[in-house]
């Protein structure tokens, strides 16, 4: 029977602690990683622990649970066998390596007490038939958390992160669990405020150490955010700044990375006013790694300059320089040579989407493909030529054009494409390109988020 001294500080602790779980909930549930399961697993201990005390003062209990204020008693002897299980992964989440995968072992047997305690109590039998297991689980597991707290060379080796402050507050929580849990076994004296006094200084010093968590990650996050943004500067340094001026072609050129960074590249070789080479090449997979090998592209785009005139040597010449370079990884890639004094056009390249040709109210799809560059070395480019007359059209692009899906899992595919071109043959090139791309985005679903790099260009014939 608790004194009304003590029961007021059972309703005081019982609200703080109640307040704090909830908050941690609903903040967890806002974050995404390993900083929602710290949150969310260190709230829901907190709020059961909270509820517990709450439960322990009939009067205080009844204003909150209303009706099942009457089974105190059983939903104190619940949340005592569960509460072991939020705390594990908790500490789980706090942990590394061995330690880790040692409390998440420790889960299996503490849900297995979990549920015969809890059938127990309501099948009505003594409530603490399994109480001893409860007791040696949370023992053990105390122990082995004061181990690695106490002794700072074991710390380092399996804990996130190191704390003075956390180390005291679980050390007094250690001492007072297995000392509560002892009494099972020994002839104790109960101190019935020790276990919520240390509770509350264990709570605040995981707080402690969940906000550095938490603040340690979003720093992470910030460094990470800052250097994908220098990224970002460079990638776009590598990109043409404009595109040619040339005599009898107009020219547009869209850029769409997904992340940051993207694996899409392009490139003009404007040989004179009325020659010039366009490459677009697209690199399997997105992000960093893939933004790295299109700079490698970048680079070796000026060891095919001499030969702008010949796609298929470009493209040999780039598979040369690329080779050994992509690490597993593959490029595809499409060169077109325009010269408009000849009014001829070449064209070849490696495992990438056709070359689209509006010619005379008719969308031609123009394939010369070689393999792709990563899969067999000093590969042949078959190369196609093609007369070039006014007002013809041509579209480059990659297949993040293409691919990109509505509700009913439908690509946007070469059919819609040729129906927005066709729409909108009289239009500018510059005006195509932004109607292609307003159009897919209407095509995918409102929340769907951009799955792969988009890179157009349309060049007009004067």
């Amino acid at each position: 029977m608790l004194t009304p001294r003590a029961e007021f500080a059972y309703i005081i602790l019982a609200t703080i602690f109640l307040f704090i779980g909830v908050a941690e909930c609903c903040i967890g549930a806002a974050r995404a990683g390993s900083s929602r399961r710290i949150l969310v697993w260190g709230g829901i201990f907190n709020a059961m622990y909270g509820v517990r005390l709450f439960a322990e003062v009939p009067a205080a209990f009844s204003l909150i649970a209303g009706p099942l204020s009457t089974y105190s008693s059983q939903i104190i002897w619940i949340i005592t066998y569960v509460i072991l299980i939020p705390g594990m992964l908790f500490w789980a989440e706090l942990s590394l390596g061995a330690l880790r995968r040692l409390l998440r072992i420790m889960v299996i047997p503490t849900c297995a007490v979990a549920v015969a305690g809890i059938s127990a109590v309501l099948l009505h039998r003594p409530p603490n038939s399994f109480m001893p297991y409860d007791n040696v689980l949370a023992i053990c597991l105390l122990l082995v958390i004061a181990v690695t707290n106490v002794f700072p060379r074991i710390g380092r080796k399996y804990l996130v992160i190191q704390s003075r402050v956390s180390a005291a507050g679980t050390l007094l929580l250690a001492a007072a669990v297995m000392y509560e849990n002892s009494r099972t076994f020994l002839s104790l004296r109960e101190y019935r405020l020790s276990g919520p006094l240390a509770f509350a200084l264990f709570v605040f010093s995981q707080g402690w150490v969940a906000a550095e968590k938490v603040f340690a990650d979003e720093r992470r996050l910030l460094a990470i955010e800052n250097e994908l943004a220098v990224a970002r500067e460079i990638q776009a340094s590598i990109l043409p700044s404009d595109v040619p001026k040339l005599s009898r072609l107009r020219i547009s050129a869209a850029y769409r990375p997904m992340t940051a960074v993207a694996g899409d590249f392009y490139w003009f070789i404007a040989v004179d006013p009325h020659r010039a080479g366009f490459l677009v090449a697209d690199v399997s997979g997105h992000g960093v790694p893939a933004a790295l090998i299109a700079s490698m592209i970048k680079v070796a785009m000026q060891s095919v300059v001499s030969c702008a005139n010949d796609p298929p040597s470009v493209l040999r010449g780039l598979e040369r320089s690329l080779s050994g370079q992509l690490r597993g990884q593959f490029v595809s890639a499409a060169y077109l040579w325009l010269d408009t004094e000849s009014h001829k056009a070449l064209y070849s390249a490696a495992g990438h989407p056709p070359l689209l040709r509006w010619s005379q109210g008719e969308l031609e799809r123009i394939q010369s493909n070689g393999l792709i560059f990563g899969v067999l070395p000093d590969c042949d480019y078959p190369v196609l030529e093609i007369s070039i007359a006014k007002d013809d059209r041509f579209l480059l692009y990659t297949d993040g054009l293409i691919e990109p899906e509505n509700v009913n899992g439908e690509p946007f595919g070469d059919r819609k494409l040729e129906e927005v071109v066709r729409g909108n043959q009289f239009r500018p090139s510059s005006e195509l390109s932004d109607r292609l791309l307003s159009e897919l985005r209407q095509w995918q679903p409102a929340s769907a988020a951009q799955q792969d790099d988009i890179t157009l260009i349309v060049i007009d014939v004067l």
